[in-house]
């Protein structure tokens, strides 16, 4: 999964796309503890593909709260 698929993706989308890369990857993890992958760099490939799922999701909710404060403080900052 590219960054730029990622950035493209509406914030829903996003959380249930974060969802099923975490069960997946659980999945193949017990699924290596109980007979070696033929594939192990799959494991790899979908744990970095949830960090960037968390880095854009933790992106945006940094976004929002900035602009929620801007928008809180806005009279302040003007005065």
């Amino acid at each position: 999964m590219k960054n730029e698929e990622i950035k493209g993706m509406p914030n829903k989308e996003l959380v249930e796309k974060y969802r099923e890369e975490r069960k997946r990857y659980q999945k193949m993890q017990f699924q290596n503890a109980v007979s070696p992958m033929d594939q192990p760099h799959k494991l790899r490939e979908t744990r970095r593909d949830i960090a960037r799922l968390l880095t854009e999701l933790n992106a945006r909710r940094t976004e929002a709260q900035y602009q929620a404060y801007l928008r809180n403080n806005a009279n302040s900052i003007e005065e």
